[in-house]
């Protein structure tokens, strides 16, 4: 068999030196898959010289084709370029010293040249990747805004359709004042500053010295922090008793905007920002949320940007148990949402066992656990179906922390549809002199710090950003199987660390406890 030698995939560019023949592509039954087949786009790329590159496109021809890739006779410097939606590499290849790449379903497959495991890499346009970030920031903004008026006014029950606020398109300004944006916008910050290598101690002192008001976890932890408590014990159950509540799952929307496909990373960006003022669940919810985010920039079915949330906490904790029901009991009733939030009240809000650190205590109708709203969260997008205006509404009637819910389920929408697919009502009368409180930051500040971080996430991840024969920027993401934080819960912690800050470390914070 002659030789393949020096034919080497660069993340969707093929650049040939030796070439001696092509390669078909053969169904399972060994029926080559040609031009005048159905579903089939063949595009021949002519004579190819040494110094050409071959852009592979994301066409999408095929569907569950499974192919063999063999060789084929002798020809003489021909290819064609078949795309597909779906495949699979079912034959191994010689000692030839090849190395391809391959696109199917947006994701690029290296095949390295010693044969080792392939790489998957997932593409990006620079220009999809903007326009789905402003339509995170943009989702938060409005679900928070939408559905301030609610906020704990009902618990333990459905908010009544009646009840619900009507849009009114200058509400989104509101949101330039909300917690659910400004507190966030610190840890960017600090990313910003310090770089990706910012230790959790600096980013500790950096939320020790923020301005705004806080409450709960937030509260306990920043109190902690600037009485000299230093991450990870300053999320800690022992010194934390609100280790357990929301806090870090409605501030940790940035970790999934500027980590793309990047689930890995969200998760690391939860155990440097998440620790700081919660801990177990506390946590998972804020990794959870992010996975989704993340997920959300190439999966548009909710069910599974949903599961790929799911696959970034431990499946033996009790956040992890809630979502699965929540999964499980849409699947039965898909068009009744309010029987599935009968089942999450009786289960998650009136049984003491899964109100085992509730700050409030088990018996009070009032909760603030991660785990519940978080279910609330996954409501939203189950049921609201892809419909934006629905997944606010029904994340919103769900009641408790009923602002925080849909802002982080319409973020998460938001980043699905990008800003081109949302409705102009929504967006009309978005200020954009303003800043957001107690931050440097306007809203096409966010989106520019946003898209620096991400470029920089994708190529300390192991991508590489390419530009397209169009002159078109794509990001090349390496597709990442998400390992989650190890098991704790609240109610049974680990031990303390014993994290204190330094005197040096101390002098920098600039406000003891308490409010400023």
């Amino acid at each position: 068999m002659p030789k393949i030698s020096n034919l080497r995939g660069s993340f969707g560019f093929i650049r040939p030196v030796q070439f001696g023949g092509i390669w078909s592509l053969r169904d399972k039954g060994g029926q080559e898959i040609s031009p005048g087949r159905k579903g089939v786009s063949v595009r021949p790329m002519g004579t190819l010289r040494e110094s050409q590159r071959i852009f592979v496109d994301g066409d999408l021809c095929i569907r569950g084709v499974k192919v063999y890739l063999l060789r084929r006779q002798i020809m003489k410097h021909k290819v064609g370029l078949l795309s597909l939606t779906s495949w699979s590499l079912c034959r191994k290849f010689g000692a030839c010293g090849l190395a391809l790449a391959i696109v199917g379903s947006g994701v690029v497959t290296v095949i390295p040249s010693n044969l080792g495991l392939a790489q998957q890499y997932r593409q990006l346009p620079r220009s999809v990747y903007k326009d789905k970030v402003a339509g995170g920031w943009l989702g938060q903004m409005i679900g928070v805004a939408w559905a301030g008026p609610t906020e704990f006014r009902w618990r333990a029950q459905v908010i009544p359709a009646d009840q619900m606020p009507d849009w009114q398109p200058g509400m989104i300004n509101s949101a330039y004042n909300q917690d659910d944006l400004y507190v966030e916008m610190t840890f960017l910050r600090s990313l910003e500053v310090h770089g990706w290598d910012v230790s959790v101690r600096q980013a500790g002192i950096d939320f020790a010295n923020s301005e705004y008001r806080l409450w709960h976890a937030n509260r306990a932890g920043r109190d902690n922090l600037r009485s000299g408590i230093a991450p990870p014990d300053s999320g800690h159950p022992q010194f934390n008793k609100h280790a357990d509540d929301i806090d870090y799952q409605i501030e940790a929307d940035f970790s999934g905007l500027i980590a793309p496909g990047l689930p890995q990373l969200v998760i690391e960006l939860g155990e440097k920002f998440g620790r700081l003022m919660n801990y177990g669940d506390g946590v998972y919810g804020g990794q959870l949320v992010g996975g989704m985010y993340a997920a959300a920039f190439f999966e548009e079915d909710p069910v599974r940007i949903v599961e790929a949330g799911l696959a970034c906490i431990p499946e033996g904790s009790q956040y992890a148990e809630c979502i699965r029901d929540v999964l499980r009991w849409y699947k039965e009733n898909p068009e009744n949402w309010e029987l599935t939030w009968q089942k999450i009240e009786e289960k998650y809000n009136k049984n003491p066992q899964y109100r085992k650190f509730s700050c409030s205590g088990p018996q009070s109708d009032f909760n603030i656990d991660a785990k519940i709203n978080g279910a609330y969260i996954v409501m939203g997008l189950l049921y609201g179906k892809g419909d934006f205006e629905q997944t606010i509404i029904i994340s919103t009637r769900c009641g408790q922390d009923s602002d925080c819910n849909p802002s982080n389920a319409a973020g998460i929408l938001g980043t699905v549809l990008g800003r081109s697919r949302l409705d102009e009502k929504f967006v009309r009368e978005l200020d954009y002199s303003r800043q957001f409180s107690h931050t440097p930051y306007s809203f096409e500040d966010v989106l520019r710090v946003s898209e620096k971080l991400a470029r920089e996430a994708v190529l300390r991840a192991g991508g590489k950003i390419e530009v397209s024969a169009q002159g078109e920027e794509i990001w090349f993401i390496p597709v990442q199987q998400p390992k989650p934080s190890p098991l704790e819960r609240c109610w049974e912690p680990g031990p303390i660390a014993n994290s204190r800050f330094s005197p040096e470390e101390m002098a920098q914070i600039k406000f003891p406890p308490g409010e400023k």
